[in-house]
């Protein structure tokens, strides 16, 4: 059993520290970097117009860039998308696709196919960057829709299932992350999760991480396997680890 510093110090690792809001600024951005970078967190995750300066600020840290792509409401025509990817891969590491939630749930088989196919082709976009893909559990409405959503972007390639935007009246929970963990691990453990939305404590981020271990073992609680998105969230590891 770990000790609440030890959840706090795992949770450090595993963070993607993100900052999304509709009136950042450069100076916002900074700060935010200057926090990772001090942190030694995963990751940060911004919008596309901040990856250049991310990726300036933080070049030599270990602390990987992430940009959101057709975020937040994930109905983006395909060709604007790809653009949105297209104009950023020079900066990052990471792209944090929305999945075309709508259509995958509304569509019929036609709406599956087409979410699938979009995911597969951002997928062959970002070649070697990782894509995690926001399936948006929040708004799927249950297991059967989160499992299948699940399934069709990892068969489209996708890096990290990551359950939410952050955007949306329920983001992450425990139950969704149980459900996706699931999924993985029927398809071989070789894709990553991400919990988002909502964590703002290490309490809850042990949620998350004893749902992972329990399903996949705690060879699966690495940064190339596990992450936990937050804006939040660092204040509280650092009340706990006492450096703050």
């Amino acid at each position: 059993m770990k000790t609440e510093k030890e959840i706090a110090a795992l949770t450090l690792s595993l963070l993607d520290l993100t900052r999304l809001g509709g009136d950042d600024t450069d100076g916002d951005i900074r700060e935010l970097c200057a926090a990772a970078r001090d942190s030694k967190v995963a990751a940060v995750c911004v919008w596309p117009k901040f990856a250049p300066l991310c990726a300036e600020l933080l070049a030599g840290s270990g602390v990987r860039v992430a940009a959101v792509a057709n975020f937040p409401g994930g109905g983006g025509g395909r060709d604007a998308v790809l653009e949105e990817i297209r104009g950023v891969l020079g900066a990052v590491d990471e792209i944090d696709l929305v999945f075309p939630w709508r259509d995958f749930l509304h569509g019929g088989a036609a709406g599956r196919a087409r979410a699938q196919l979009f995911t597969r082709i951002c997928k062959l976009l970002c070649g070697d960057k990782t894509l995690k893909v926001i399936i948006e559990t929040g708004e799927l409405g249950g297991t059967e829709a989160i499992r299948a959503a699940a399934t069709a972007a990892i068969t489209a390639g996708a890096d990290f299932i990551k359950t939410s935007s952050g955007k949306t009246p329920v983001s992450a929970t425990p139950a969704a992350a149980h459900d996706i963990l699931g999924i993985i691990a029927e398809h071989g453990a070789a894709t990553g999760f991400k919990a988002a939305g909502g964590i703002a404590t290490v309490a809850a981020a042990a949620e998350y991480i004893a749902i992972a271990d329990h399903i996949m073992g705690a060879g699966y609680l690495r940064p190339a396997r596990f992450r936990i998105g937050a804006s939040s969230l660092l204040e509280d590891v650092r009340r706990v680890l006492g450096a703050g």
